[in-house]
């Protein structure tokens, strides 16, 4: 006789408490990556201050500098690199870079898959919770099985993951589901069965 087997699995644990805050995303500050769009002031010097797009290798050209790398540096860190290379050009030039649409490097993003009414991969930003992922796609389908779902999270070099009650958030406003996020992070949202 044929049929379905159900595999139990094992209960995933909850985030814990240490990790639920936004103080766990102390320290984190952006990286510019691939797709970003970066302003380049050149204080004095209008015809070296644009707009510039970070290309898909992470580099940028502005004029007087070919492929300069940018991609996994700060705003601040790639404004110092561009004062070296137009210092040979200009004398003591300061510069400011300023990110406009962010991108975010894969490690800086957080991604939703699975039942989300719009997965996506979502540009980390401090202080972000669980609750701000799910406005940012929309929700859940009309088919999630919200509090199935999973939170994979990457620390210290390990894979952990966690339970995650969406529904109990979403549908019944328990604000104690509301967990903090970090960069990297994977919620996954799994259809319900019926």
């Amino acid at each position: 006789m044929t049929g379905c087997t159900f595999i139990k699995k094992k209960a995933l644990p909850p985030v814990p408490p240490e990790q639920r805050e936004t103080t766990v995303q102390d320290g984190y500050f952006y990286q510019i990556a691939p797709g970003d769009t970066v302003n380049i002031f050149v204080w004095g010097l209008a015809e070296l201050s644009g707009s510039v797009p970070v290309r898909p290798d992470g580099m940028l050209t502005t004029p007087l500098i070919e492929d300069l790398q940018a991609s996994g540096k700060t705003p601040s860190q790639l404004a110092r690199d561009l004062e070296k290379q137009f210092a040979t050009y200009v004398r003591s030039p300061i510069v400011t870079v300023i990110v406009n649409g962010f991108v975010g490097l894969p490690t800086q993003q957080v991604r939703i898959i699975g039942e989300a009414l719009k997965p996506a991969a979502v540009p980390f930003r401090k202080h972000m919770t669980i609750l701000d992922l799910m406005i940012e796609v929309g929700g859940l389908t009309e088919f999630a099985s919200g509090n199935k779902s999973v939170l994979v999270r990457y620390q210290n070099g390990k894979q952990q993951q966690y339970s995650v009650r969406l529904d109990d958030l979403i549908r019944h406003g328990d604000i104690s589901q509301n967990v903090s996020l970090l960069p990297g992070d994977i919620l996954i949202i799994p259809e319900a069965w019926f």
